[in-house]
């Protein structure tokens, strides 16, 4: 009995898609949709990025597409993969290949016309699905019955897939976080424990990249649980050992519960330590954007708030630190007492507190200081290390009423401080 997507994949039916099949297919050639996108329309998910896979060689891809009047990108010619834009929509092409040799980083291919020899080169069996245009999908590994059982296998000789890229260990979590269920592979998981030093091959961005889709997931934990039985966690990320990930379950549930976004950074602060210089240690190995980074340090320098704190007290530690630091460590906060409320009266009362705190954080809105130098030499001071001290202690004053103290108290307090 054939499998079709054909009734569950409205893009199948884009005519600038048909056209781009119907062009790769003359002559004898052929040319069908490849891997995630045929994966994700039989689960029933949410496709995002649609690749083809052909007999036709890069430059014929290219003639074809062209012919067409669809724009042509070659973002990857010398591995066979032209970026053809169809419709305003970015499809990438790539010819049938096999990997010739492989150093654990990196392929060095040939190109082929044998649709089993192109499955068998990639990576997981769930992978490895290829549909006609009319929907019908063509199985060569076993990838049907794995996505029927929620099962996540390697394709062949397991070892042999992960020596031919060494990010596949982080892969196999990932995909089993997105698309698993049970007990992983048992063969899988222990080659990826058996080959994780060689993850210390793979380039720094290559790696965050993965452990953020893994963490991008709707619930990685169970991923990372076996991760980290595996020693495969420590060896992505040392910071984590000795630390735990416990709260990345508490903090999923408090996603759904609470209607927060899915956030991978915030669910990374729930399972390496808030401590600023294994923080810098991790951006500067990890190589995280600035935004990143400059996240990753507000939150680790951030005092804990207790959540008995006032509201008042919590507004002059979000002056004079980072608001997001603050909102993440109460997030984890509230997260993690949640899941002991139920049956903790004592608990409940800290949730109650956390959540008021948390909202009061989102909204607040930092108020501008209202005294400026200009003020202070409007009143005959000379501008120096005296002017700037003075306007740092009144600052301070302010900060310490709450912010109250209105523009003619500070400038009285100004005139008085410069008589000194």
């Amino acid at each position: 009995m054939s499998v079709s997507i054909a009734g569950r994949a409205d893009w199948l039916g884009d005519k600038h898609l048909q056209r781009l099949l119907g062009a790769l297919t003359e002559g004898g050639e052929e040319a069908r949709v490849a891997g995630g996108a045929v994966r994700n329309a039989l689960m029933g998910q949410a496709v995002a990025d649609i690749d083809i896979a052909t007999t036709c060689l890069p430059q014929e891809t290219v003639r074809r597409a062209e012919a067409e009047g669809f724009k042509t990108v070659p973002t990857g010619i010398e591995h066979g993969t032209i970026t053809v834009v169809a419709g305003g929509k970015p499809y990438e092409i790539t010819t049938l290949r096999a990997d010739v040799e492989t150093d654990g980083r990196r392929a060095r291919v040939s190109f082929g016309r044998d649709w089993k020899l192109d499955a068998e080169r990639r990576d997981f069996t769930i992978n490895a699905l290829y549909a006609e245009a009319d929907g019908t999908v063509v199985d060569l590994v076993g990838g049907i019955a794995d996505i029927e059982a929620r099962r996540l296998r390697f394709i062949g000789d397991t070892e042999a897939r992960i020596r031919e890229d060494y990010l596949r260990i982080l892969r196999f979590f990932r995909f089993f976080a997105w698309y698993g269920e049970g007990r992983p592979d048992a063969e899988g998981l222990k080659a990826c424990a058996r080959l994780k030093d060689g993850l210390a091959q793979l380039s720094a961005e290559r790696i965050w990249s993965e452990l953020k889709k893994l963490l991008s997931a709707p619930d990685p934990s169970r991923a990372l649980l076996w991760m980290r039985q595996a020693s495969v966690l420590t060896a992505a990320l040392p910071e984590s050992e000795k630390w735990g990930i416990d709260a990345i379950h508490g903090l999923t549930k408090a996603e759904k519960d609470l209607g927060w976004a899915t956030d991978p950074m915030l669910r990374l602060e729930a399972i390496v330590p808030p401590d600023a210089a294994r923080m810098k240690t991790l951006t500067e190995r990890l190589r995280l954007s600035t935004g990143e980074a400059d996240r990753l340090r507000h939150w680790a320098v951030a005092t804990a708030v207790a959540s008995r704190t006032t509201e008042g007290e919590l507004a002059k530690r979000l002056y004079r630190g980072d608001r997001q630091g603050f909102v993440d460590r109460l997030r984890l906060a509230l997260a993690s007492v949640r899941m002991r409320a139920a049956e903790d009266n004592d608990a409940l009362l800290e949730a109650g507190g956390f959540s008021r705190l948390l909202a009061f954080a989102l909204k607040w809105e930092k108020p501008v200081f209202p005294l400026k130098g200009a003020d202070l030499t409007a009143l005959g001071a000379t501008p120096g290390p005296k002017l700037g001290e003075i306007l740092k202690n009144l600052e301070a004053e302010w900060i310490e009423a709450g912010f109250a103290l209105d523009r003619g108290a500070l400038l009285e307090r100004a005139a008085k401080a410069l008589e000194t």
